[in-house]
């Protein structure tokens, strides 16, 4: 091949890199924002002197078994005709934040060299084929669930729906996450990546750089909600901007930014109570724990995470329970729920999906444990990672969590856990998952 014929077999690749550069700058300059900018009642928030820094390191035996148990959980749930992955074992249904955690998954799997690099990409070519075919939410982005089966829209009960049922925009900006790290270190995929995305229609997702969300309302008519509190909506942010979207007020830690004060740490929390705006203000794990993981933090999201983790590390202090806390399937009703570092106005609150307490459901999430345990590898987490170091199926995946009532096992096995245990040890051993390599490069000089 000609240097002009490969010039313009990849005119589109180098185009849309281009625009990913464009857009990496846009970001850097977005987080330029300092901790001085973060204050508690008129008084500037100092930066934390003792946050824990890890380096990559290999794996150990027992660590790359860890890893080998949560492949499994790939290898039992992907449909073979759709390359979709249920989003709990055995129940044929996913939404985008699972399809996300699938494919972040398969980066660290093949990372790891728990499958070759022709398995990657014959099972990336088959999800994002389906992915290009998928039927959209008023013909404009993702449904929030779908069939992983036949690949239609379903409703959150697995039931077909022609309409379908609005579209998560949280969700959406997780699965722009691989799809950004895939275009970088496996460019020959890139294509496969602009045919995805050229099908959606972003207008209605971001209003002068807010997230929002869609919904049917009880007339059945489409509303559009602001989507995401702080954690997730910095989070999710962070991809669309690097897609080149306009998500600059999304991407902003301070303009709910509240403190609340557990345990002598000053926690942050979304200052947006769900009386006023509907929607509870979580305060979690896992969004600080996929930033570090998948991004790197920056100087704001590392100081927040690190409190966020000292909080919790605090509890067992003084009560002698150890917590790592996120939202988590369960193996009981309700199915879902959501342990809290602060969440309406509770420390240590524990409620399901609308709202109701459900503190007997408390767990240590599996999935806190491995990310905290990777980014810090202090005492705490080694003890975190003792406690839940057998709660798996060896030919089946992850248990979500352990009680902390009785100390039983939460049986749950999902996506999302085993997702983010791989996620955690590609992370160990490589450090973050999104890195600017030199596969471009490569891509380039075999046209």
């Amino acid at each position: 091949m000609t240097f002009k014929e490969g010039l313009l077999k990849a005119r589109s690749y180098i185009v849309f890199i281009l625009g990913l550069i464009i857009a990496f700058g846009v970001v850097i300059q977005l987080e330029k924002m300092k901790l001085a900018d973060l204050t508690k009642n008129g008084e500037t928030i100092k930066s934390s002197t003792n946050i824990p820094q890890t380096e990559p390191q290999p794996l150990t035996e027992r660590e790359e078994n860890w890893a080998h148990i949560a492949w499994t959980y790939f290898e039992n749930n992907t449909e073979p005709t759709t390359g979709m992955v249920n989003s709990v074992d055995g129940y044929t249904a996913t939404t985008m934040w699972d399809t996300a955690s699938y494919l972040l998954a398969l980066i660290a799997a093949e990372r790891l060299e728990l499958i070759s690099r022709a398995q990657f990409d014959q099972r990336l070519d088959l999800i994002l084929t389906t992915l290009t075919q998928l039927p959209l939410f008023e013909d404009a982005l993702p449904n929030k669930s779908y069939n992983t089966v036949t690949a239609a829209m379903v409703d959150y009960r697995n039931k077909p729906t022609k309409e379908g049922i609005g579209w998560s925009a949280i969700d959406i900006g997780r699965l722009l996450v691989p799809f950004n790290i895939i275009v970088w270190s496996y460019p020959e995929h890139t294509a496969q990546i602009q045919e995805v995305i050229s099908h959606w229609k972003f207008d209605d997702l971001l209003k002068d750089g807010v997230l929002y969300g869609a919904a049917i309302d009880k007339e059945g008519k489409t509303v559009y909600l602001q989507e995401g509190r702080l954690g997730y909506e910095e989070y999710a942010a962070k991809s669309l901007a690097l897609m080149g979207l306009d998500a600059h007020r999304a991407l902003k830690y301070s303009d709910f930014l509240g403190w609340i004060d557990i345990y002598g740490i000053q926690v942050p929390y979304d200052l947006r109570s769900p009386e006023k705006y509907h929607a509870h203000n979580y305060v979690v794990s896992e969004p600080y724990i996929l930033d570090g993981l998948e991004y790197g933090w920056d100087e704001v999201s590392r100081e927040l995470a690190f409190r966020v983790y000292r909080a919790q590390e605090e509890r067992y202090i003084r009560t002698n329970t150890l917590t790592a806390v996120s939202e988590d399937h369960i193996d009981r009703p309700p199915y879902f729920v959501y342990n809290t570092v602060f969440t309406d106005g509770k420390t240590w609150n524990c409620i399901a999906e609308d709202g109701t307490a459900a503190a007997q459901f408390k767990t240590i999430s599996t999935k806190a444990v491995f990310g905290w345990y990777v980014l810090y590898g202090t005492a705490y987490t080694d003890k975190l990672v003792d406690r839940i170091k057998a709660l798996y199926d060896p030919v089946r995946g992850w248990y979500s969590g352990q009680y902390e009532i009785d100390g039983q096992p939460n049986k749950a096995i999902t996506c999302n856990t085993n997702g983010i245990i791989l996620e955690s040890l590609c992370y160990r051993k490589q450090g973050r998952m999104l890195r600017v390599t030199k596969s471009a490069e490569r891509f380039g000089a075999d046209l």
